[in-house]
């Protein structure tokens, strides 16, 4: 549905620091009539070798097999795949550990008991949180707001519309639609690459069963001053909110100026445009409040699975104190605070332990204490001096980057944590490495200490329908 012309607008929408008005129609350039690079696309537009336009389906195809390759099988076919890759998995880590002295006695036999994989009670459209690109699409448009197939090493990538993906809800893909809609109007160009310019870039959506949605867009400010930056929010904020982004009824707009690849909140603030600065969402009877960085678990009732999960496994006492270790906005630690004696959080992003603590607050929740700061500067000064006599139980729950080296040596060397719970979406990547320095033999020339955890049992939950992917939670004890 094309944009109608601006001057259709509410005007009253739209308010500058200067008294007159800035509406999209006043902006040279800004015809709606016409949106911006279509022109150009037309002339830019892929043939194959009969001089043909690909179809729509192709793209479609090549998307959903590289972002959601189980897409085409029945879902329990699905759960048998991730559970051979899982077991492939712990054959690989149990021959590790084998040739390291780790315990294993029998290269025949998985480390630890691995049980089938927990479904999903959501399969499709269970995503809470999407990223969007902005990039060229099949037509050679570079307004497309998508995902992308290719890679930019083969200099292959094409960013195609997410409509017929699976995984992703309704209301992402509404407003992606709208916001590519949006910057096809606009005289400012994609910003592809940092350094030939443009300025749109990437959106975030997020959402949560109260039927709240979230919209953060990315934008590079390149020589622009503020006059011109405040003119683009207003415009963003007007679409969204008079014109034909009304639609997506956001709960939240946020813009970022940004000029990274990726930036913090504290290197480049999130500006609220429009709206209430959080959303939320219920899991387990408890309410969370969600910032726009804050890590949540992209599958709400997965990760209702998920937690009821791990206090089964954590075997939680009235007497146990918690250390949850990339805590996040406090989900883990908070679900399982009512089953425990005391909950010590770490977390890296500032807003997030902000966020952690209200939830506390909110869900009236007061054995908790959140602590800002990297995991590898925070655990060692908070671990060394512990002398608690109460059982310890750890939860971590870190990036796909893993744990750091120091964060290991500092469980390690604290023996008053007998139970471990490692949680990872990418077990085969660097949380193999942790795995293995968790569990070797002591080491002193890489100053890894203390009586090594063993792995005990491998419970694969499923958090990504369609993808290859599934959450691992791996039981160490010692």
């Amino acid at each position: 549905m094309a944009l109608p012309h601006a001057s259709m607008l509410t005007r009253r929408c739209l308010r500058l620091l200067t008294p007159q008005p800035v509406f999209l129609s006043s902006l040279p350039g800004w015809d709606c009539r016409q949106p911006a690079g279509e022109g150009a696309a037309k002339r830019r537009r892929r043939k194959d070798g009969k001089g043909c336009s690909l179809p729509a389906s192709f793209w479609e195809e090549r998307l959903a097999d590289a972002a959601t390759p189980l897409w085409r099988l029945p879902y329990q076919e699905q759960l048998q795949v991730k559970y051979e890759s899982v077991k492939k998995v712990l054959q690989t880590l149990t021959s590790h550990l084998l040739e390291l002295g780790g315990g294993v006695q029998d290269p025949g036999v998985l480390c630890c008991p691995l049980q089938p994989v927990v479904p999903s009670p959501t399969v499709n459209g269970y995503r809470n949180k999407s990223t969007f690109s902005v990039n060229r699409g099949p037509d050679g448009n570079p307004k497309t707001v998508g995902l992308y197939v290719g890679t930019g090493r083969a200099r292959n990538i094409v960013c195609v519309r997410t409509d017929h993906m699976k995984n992703i809800p309704l209301k992402h893909k509404q407003v992606a639609q709208c916001y590519e809609q949006f910057i096809r109007c606009s005289p400012l160009g994609s910003c592809i690459l940092f350094h030939e310019g443009g300025h749109w870039r990437e959106l975030v959506v997020r959402t949560s069963q109260h039927g709240h949605t979230m919209a953060i867009v990315t934008f590079h400010p390149q020589q622009l001053g503020q006059e011109a930056l405040a003119a683009q929010k207003a415009l963003l904020k007007e679409f969204f909110t008079c014109g034909p982004g009304a639609a997506c009824a956001l709960t939240s707009l946020y813009f970022q100026e940004s000029t990274m690849t990726r930036c913090s909140h504290e290197q480049s603030p999130f500006q609220l445009l429009h709206g209430e600065p959080h959303i939320f969402e219920d899991v387990l009877d408890l309410t969370f409040r969600i910032s726009p960085d804050a890590f949540f678990q992209v599958n709400t009732s997965g990760a209702e699975v998920l937690y009821q999960a791990v206090r089964e496994l954590s075997q939680a006492a009235t007497n146990t104190v918690l250390l949850d270790v990339c805590c996040g906005t406090g989900t883990i630690g908070l679900s399982l605070a009512r089953h425990v004696s005391k909950v010590i959080g770490v977390e890296i992003v500032q807003k997030a332990i902000e966020d952690a603590r209200w939830n506390a607050a909110f869900n009236g929740i007061s054995n908790c204490e959140f602590h800002s700061g990297k995991a590898e500067a925070v655990l060692p000064e908070l671990l060394s001096s512990w002398e608690d006599a109460r059982p310890l139980v750890a939860v971590v729950n870190p990036s796909r980057a893993g744990i750091h080296h120091r964060v290991v040596r500092a469980i390690r060397s604290c023996g008053a944590i007998r139970r471990l719970l490692y949680i990872s979406c990418k077990p085969e990547g660097e949380a193999m490495r942790n795995f293995l320095q968790l569990c070797c033999p002591p080491d002193p020339g890489k100053k890894l200490e203390g009586e090594p955890f063993a792995p005990t049992l491998a419970v694969p939950i499923d958090m990504f329908p369609h993808t290859a992917h599934c959450e691992l939670v791996l039981l160490l004890t010692r």
